[in-house]
């Protein structure tokens, strides 16, 4: 048998344990103390030498004559299948016969085995003198935790699979259940006689419970926001009782079993809203596509105890697991046939409950809006064609991007919307014959107008209607050919998949993940798999099946030449922003523009902060104008600079065509309400005769509406038809649970947060406060606690009460006391800048440091006006876009005399998102039953709802409330 001593490094430690092994005790006391510690973890000790009094025949032969004393400990757990087989042997060596420096060495050693003798937080990181085998770590966890022993579990207390302690000579020892931890072998699906055994037991702890066992995977494509996804599913599950699990590596894990499927800690998953793609992994699996890989699927959920699925994945994925739903009860018959489990053991898993999650950043899925990652893809195609875009212009080039979307034409409209392109290809809507001809007549005029650059984005399956593919290089070709243009092609590839997720694909997997395990909890037989959706701002459940089967349609109705139908099963929104591109895109067609009788002059003025997508929105409004042969004007620089300076500019189309991407306010905006002189407001409004108003702008936007349709009694210039965009980062304008602006903020806010997370990960113990925009509205801090994983959010809305600052700092404590450094993630708290006027952010970082007593300090943050953004993110120029259409058509359907205006309390409104769908709502409502004037917000706010989520999520409170748990569905039926 080899000798180890403690210093050495031996390849045989990390592999399988060693079986003799050598330790020097400095002292008697230590030495003692030692042989307690191994005898202690069921060594047996059997050969004893004392120097200064030997007995014959105690393994003389074999001292060193440094030893004073020497002990043999033996441990004989090999033949009872319960670990490794060692001897270790401890002698004791007197001070004399050691060097002075070794001396001093060893008396710094600890005399006690409560606190580890090193500062490394990762004991791992230690050269280790001792693995041994114990495949019953918790019987190791439980003595040690009885004698008062300090260890540390890998990879989380909960389900480790090794364990390390230290014994009183500062030995490293390791506990690990893997006999192999470098094993590949896949568990054949035919069960040995002993394994039978064990999923017989672990089949019957899980009978008679109440707890669910949930398991989340990912699958297919990778797409940002996976992981938050399964962070909200895992973190949601626990705090509503019942237990987590991962499947690894998607469905190839699900087949596979054994270390691929884990159960999941709290802590396992902090620091996952921020990373990109699935930490769990995705994979291809064939053998699912096949009955037995889907028996062995089976299985493994029995053998593990799961009776709840969430599948995170695109169409595929989803129809994948809706067939194994389906076959379930054939699959345990046939399991039981097999003889791979009993009657018994199969009887608690009847049923398998499965819930949907979009994972998908082409957006193909019917019934749902949006799918996680696809915005973020979005967020990386504008980019890129931004930068594009300023090399067009520079050379006067033309550039044909290509994008992702096989079957889905979404990534392709929405960037053409963003970015303002000049023509797009989708496979939905393929171009009529001649196409070459209309695409280059309408470039052509363009250019005629002023237009310097040429965007084209083609989707990857875009088709002509006979199915033919339209490919980047054909449409390069046509340009050159036909226009003369340079023209340059740019495939885009997967760096669309690549990156963090977004604010909204972080927010929409969270929300999504919560709800679906609020749906596995809550499911109930007969009810149909639900797929977690969402619909303009409502997060929905669709029928899985159906969801799947009109997805599959769309693909369908294009191979039938169905174009129509394609469309028409893809969503509502979908066809909105086509039409919304094809309006603002002028064409020169004559048939589009009203006859001269019904043409009007409309007025855009921004009014309040500047917002992410005012530009957009103004763009989309003065480009649709002039496409029906309106006449639209900007008001420069708010109401001042009309009553001041006269300042109302007509817009055209090459004055506003760059507008799209661009931040701030071009016409100018101030906070500035029309009652500066409402007179010499209302004689300007005569002067031009302006037949409709648009206001884009926040609580001041809303607030001058509401001013103008007052004064329409003495003024009557005012009694046209006027009409509110929210435009605001605080997205505190009543009437709309979305204002354009607000999503930009929230970009910029968690971009400079992931920051300062980094910045506090690399000091580990760090806390930051960050002040948050917002004014007296709580939206932006909530959402970006949504969004971060922000360990407390405080809102005007709740205001700052010292018992809840305590609180909050006792879990900082809390926190940092069981971080041991395995998990370095930082820590912030978001502080709405009118949450209190007494806790102030510095006051809030000075007591925390005060608090913590040096064991961990805090730091200050305020972004400031970088939350107002820079370039706006697709989703507000998208949004902006559509709203501000929809804004020009209700204008155009709301006029008529100036009596008729008058007595028309429709006639002045505000736009919005509620619920699932976009509405008008009159200010006379708004004034009357929703505005809290003083507050400067709405009375009632969708996201006041989601405090409790962000709350749960970040380990502020421990479980959800119970109305929340309790299904909505069931709410109805009683």
């Amino acid at each position: 048998m080899a000798t180890v001593t403690p210093d050495a490094q031996n390849l045989h430690n990390y592999l399988g344990g060693v079986s003799f092994i050598s330790l020097v005790a400095p002292n008697e006391d230590l030495f003692y103390e030692t042989i307690t510690y191994y005898t202690d973890l069921g060594f047996t000790e059997t050969l004893v030498y004392d120097r200064s009094n030997q007995h014959p025949g105690q393994h003389q032969d074999d001292l060193c004559f440094l030893s004073d004393k020497e002990t043999w400990l033996h441990s004989d757990a090999e033949h009872e299948g319960q670990g490794t087989a060692i001897t270790v042997k401890v002698r004791l060596v007197t001070a004399a016969k050691l060097e002075e420096e070794t001396i001093k060495q060893r008396k710094h050693r600890r005399s006690s085995t409560l606190f580890p003798p090193t500062e490394i937080r990762d004991w791992r990181g230690a050269k280790q003198a001792l693995v041994l085998f114990a495949p019953k770590l918790e019987n190791i966890v439980k003595l040690l935790k009885d004698k008062g022993y300090a260890f540390q579990a890998q990879p989380n207390d909960h389900a480790p699979f090794e364990i390390y302690t230290y014994d009183p000579l500062s030995t490293l020892v390791g506990f690990t259940s893997k006999s192999n931890p470098f094993t590949t072998i896949v568990t054949p699906l035919r069960t040995m006689p002993q394994e039978k055994k064990i999923i017989a037991a672990n089949v019957t702890a899980n009978l008679g419970k109440s707890k669910r066992k949930i398991a989340v995977m990912t699958s297919g494509g990778d797409s940002p926001g996976m992981s938050g996804a399964v962070r909200a599913v895992v973190r949601s599950a626990i705090a509503m009782g019942h237990e987590a699990y991962c499947i690894y590596e998607g469905y190839e894990g699900l087949v596979q079993g054994g270390d691929l499927i884990k159960k999941m800690d709290w802590e396992d998953v902090r620091g996952w809203l921020s990373e990109g793609g699935t930490l769990i992994g995705t994979a291809r699996c064939a053998a699912f596509r096949e009955r037995p890989g889907r028996l062995a699927a089976a299985r493994n959920l029995i053998v593990n105890g799961i009776n709840g699925l969430i599948v995170c994945g695109g169409d595929g994925s989803l129809t994948g697991a809706d067939l194994f739903r389906s076959e379930w009860p054939g699959l345990l018959e046939e399991l039981v046939e097999r003889e791979e489990l009993t009657k018994e053991q199969i009887e608690p898993f009847q049923t398998l409950n499965i819930a949907g999650l979009v994972g998908s950043i082409d957006n193909d899925m019917s019934c749902t809006d949006a799918t996680i990652g696809a915005y973020s893809s979005l967020a990386r195609i504008c980019q890129a064609v931004d930068y594009i875009d300023a090399t067009a212009a520079s050379h006067q080039r033309a550039f044909v991007i290509e994008v992702m979307g096989r079957h889905c034409g979404w990534l392709a409209v929405m960037s053409g919307v963003s970015t303002g392109a000049d023509y797009i290809f989708i496979p939905e809507k393929p171009p009529g014959e001649g196409w070459e001809k209309q695409m280059c007549d309408i470039i052509a005029r363009h250019r005629k107008l002023g237009k310097r650059k040429t965007i084209v984005i083609v989707a990857e399956g875009a088709i002509d209607r006979d199915l033919k593919p339209i490919t980047s290089e054909y449409v390069k070709k046509v340009l050159v050919d036909e226009l003369k243009l340079d023209t340059r092609v740019t495939c885009l590839g997967h760096v669309q998949r690549g990156g963090t997720a977004v604010a909204y694909d972080r927010m929409l997997a969270t929300l999504q993940g919560v709800e679906a395990v609020r749906a596995i909890v809550n499911a109930k037989t007969g009810r149909p798999s639900p797929m977690i959706a969402i619909t303009e701002n409502k997060i929905t459940r669709k029928p899985l099946v159906e969801a799947v089967r009109m997805t599959k349609g769309v693909a369908e109705a294009i191979k039938n030449k169905d174009f129509d139908q394609a469309m028409k099963l893809r969503d509502a929104e979908f066809d909105e922003y086509y039409r919304a591109f094809i309006a603002t895109t002028v064409t020169g067609k004559e048939r589009d523009r009203l006859p001269e009788e019904q043409r009007k002059r409309f007025a855009i003025i921004h009014v309040g902060a500047p917002a992410g997508g005012m530009n957009a929105a103004t763009r989309a409004a003065a480009l649709y104008c002039i496409s029906r042969g309106h006449r639209a004007f900007a008001i420069h620089n708010g109401f001042t600079g009309l009553v001041r300076h006269d300042s109302v500019r007509e817009l055209t189309w090459l004055g506003v065509e760059g507008w799209a991407i661009r931040g701030g306010s071009e016409i100018g905006t101030n906070r500035t309400e029309p009652d500066v002189d409402m007179g010499m407001v209302a004689w300007y409004f005569q002067k031009y005769q302006f037949d409709g108003l648009l206001l884009i702008g926040g609580f001041e936007a809303f607030k001058s509406l509401s001013e103008l349709r007052l004064a329409r009694q003495s003024y009557p210039a005012f009694r046209i038809p006027m009409v509110c965009l929210p435009a605001t980062i605080s997205n505190n304008v009543p009437g709309t649970e979305y204002s354009i602006g607000s999503d930009t903020c929230l970009n910029a806010l968690i971009d400079y947060c992931d920051a300062i997370k980094q910045s506090a990960s690399a000091s580990r113990r760090r806390v930051f406060v960050v002040e948050c925009q917002g004014g007296r509205s709580g939206y932006v801090a909530t959402m970006a606690g949504l969004s971060t994983g922000a360990l407390a959010v405080y809102t005007p809305e709740e205001g700052i009460r010292l018992e809840a600052l305590m609180k909050d700092i006792n879990k900082l404590r809390e926190s940092f006391a069981n971080d041991q450094g395995m998990n370095r993630a930082g820590k912030i708290i978001l502080r709405n800048e009118k949450a209190s006027a007494t806790y102030t952010t510095d006051i809030i970082a000075n007591m925390i440091r005060e608090e913590a007593q040096g064991r961990f300090e805090s730091r200050t943050s305020i972004p400031g006006h970088v939350q107002q953004g820079g370039t706006p993110s697709p989703m507000d120029r998208v949004r902006a876009v559509r709203l501000a259409t929809k804004c020009i058509q209700f204008l155009e359907t709301h006029g008529g005399s100036k009596a008729e205006v008058l007595d028309n309390p429709e006639s002045a409104a505000v736009i919005g998102i509620q619920g699932a769908a976009v509405v008008f709502t009159p200010m006379s409502i708004l004034e009357a039953t929703d505005t809290d004037w003083k507050n400067r917000r709405p009375k009632k706010a969708f996201w006041r709802n989601l405090r409790g989520v962000v709350d749960v999520l970040s380990g502020r409170t421990d479980t959800f409330d119970e109305n929340f748990v309790a299904d909505e569905e069931d709410a109805d039926e009683s």
